[in-house]
């Protein structure tokens, strides 16, 4: 039988069963189509290979028996076909360069709303502000003008606020080097008075600079606006395409974190500082402290809150570096009660059905602890999804696509989508008082403040 035969015969075996295998339960829902198109393109994908190989190494083999001429009988369809495949490849470059540039100017690009300074004096972009508005981005405008009103504060809490609560953004086009950005930081966390509040948090944003709201508002809420807030970008690109930029945001908040701890060194009022870090955001500030436990005792880091690491050999060796004094959530209901003492410092917020915390490269060999044999599962880990090599890596490659499904008010503690969970673990784990009453008003406030964010946004 010729090579070409087996080949087809080997690859439309190889594809049938991939397919078939690839049709069983994910860790979130897919769009009708690209369910049904999956099992034909990954079977497609592992055919086509199987089959090629399959019909190269016999033609090699009768090659080398004398048998034949081998894969390859004339040089000139290969030049052609490595001229198709340059033409391809450029042409794939130049659109992709197209395609980054485009989205880097819409995450410049400010909400019509919020292309005006803001009017409150303790925000950046307003009037005194050392940072334009324009510089701010599309998600540092979004974060400074949901700085919590002490109408809202008063709503919640039953009393006056303290003080207004102060929100520091410095996006990534503010200036051309991270040491001038966090420049620009300090010189506003000063002109604000943040170092004089009770509480200042850092948060490090996600690749477009998106910096949750959500913590912050917790924070702002509960410490009757004795807070301040800072975040430094270090990108404009979603953060599935920031991923290189990881090392970049992870500078910036070492210089960030330098900086304020030699700010604070000369200060009598020392405020509790906090971390906070989600999704990207997260990997980049747990890649700032490398030495996990050490780095927090040197910057003097009352309590951290990271929610949706990524997942990889990064994610596990920080986590078993803060094995000691962490505490590792998958909703509110498993916070302890009452909290250890000494207090967790670390506290990790984690879906066991997040695809991005549970995708990563040894998905396509290696069985995963949450998948184990004894089908023993995680909250909304599907009891009929098995591990199978090679295909649960790209059913979970595609889960990232579709893990955070977020419906403005409708909070679901569900994949990628954090809302329902972060305002009793952000309270946990900073500390914050709150009874169970003040923490009901606080969920609706939060529910009814988001909807309004979208609809002045025109998304909802």
């Amino acid at each position: 039988m010729k090579p070409a035969a087996v080949g087809l015969g080997i690859g439309a075996a190889v594809g049938g069963a991939v397919a078939w295998a690839s049709r069983g339960p994910t860790l979130v829902e897919w769009p009708a189509p690209v369910r049904t198109a999956f099992p034909f393109v990954l079977g497609g994908i592992a055919g086509l290979a199987a089959g090629v190989k399959t019909g190269t190494t016999l033609s090699l083999l009768r090659a080398a028996a004398g048998r034949g001429p081998g894969p390859i009988t004339t040089l000139p369809p290969v030049l052609v076909g490595a001229g198709v495949a340059g033409a391809v490849g450029l042409a794939g470059t130049i659109a992709a360069r197209r395609l980054l540039a485009g989205l880097v100017e819409q995450g410049r690009d400010l909400d019509q709303p919020y292309t005006v300074p803001p009017t409150d004096p303790e925000v950046s972009g307003s009037a005194g502000s050392v940072v334009k508005v324009t510089e701010l981005g599309r998600e540092g405008a979004r974060f400074v003008n949901y700085v919590t009103t002490p109408d809202a504060i008063r709503e919640v809490m039953g009393a006056e606020p303290v003080a207004s609560p102060v929100r520091v953004f410095v996006g990534a086009g503010a200036a051309a080097t991270p040491e001038q950005r966090v420049g620009l930081a300090m010189a506003e966390l000063r002109r604000t008075g943040a170092f004089d509040r009770a509480n200042l948090i850092i948060q490090a944003p996600a690749g477009t600079g998106y910096a949750n709201s959500f913590p912050v508002d917790v924070l702002e809420v509960l410490t009757r606006g004795d807070s301040a807030a800072v975040a430094v970008g270090y990108g404009l690109l979603p953060s599935f395409l920031s991923l290189n930029k990881v090392q970049a945001g992870a500078h910036t908040q070492r210089l960030l974190l330098d900086a304020i701890r030699e700010e604070l060194a000369g200060r009598e009022h020392q405020p509790r500082i906090l971390l906070y870090g989600e999704s990207l955001g997260a990997e980049v500030q747990q890649t700032a402290i490398p030495a996990g436990p050490m780095d927090l005792d040197r910057y003097s880091v009352a309590a951290a809150l990271w929610v949706g690491t990524p997942g990889g050999e990064r994610a596990d060796v920080f986590h078993a570096l803060c094995a000691g004094e962490s505490y590792t959530v998958d909703r509110p209901e498993q916070l302890p009660d009452p909290v250890p003492t000494p207090r967790p410092r670390v506290w990790f917020l984690e879906h066991d059905g997040d695809p991005v915390v549970r995708f990563r490269p040894a998905l396509l060999a290696r069985r995963p602890a949450w998948l184990p044999a004894d089908g023993q599962r995680g909250r909304n880990v599907p009891v009929g999804m098995t591990w199978k090599p090679g295909i649960t890596f790209a059913q979970a490659f595609v889960d990232t696509m579709f893990a955070t499904h977020v419906r403005p008010g409708q909070f679901e503690s569900r994949g990628h989508d954090y809302r329902a969970d972060l305002g009793a673990v952000t309270t946990a784990a900073f500390d914050l008082p709150c009874d169970a009453a003040t923490a009901e008003r606080l969920e609706a406030y939060l529910r009814r403040t988001e909807v309004e964010r979208a609809q002045a946004l025109g998304e909802a």
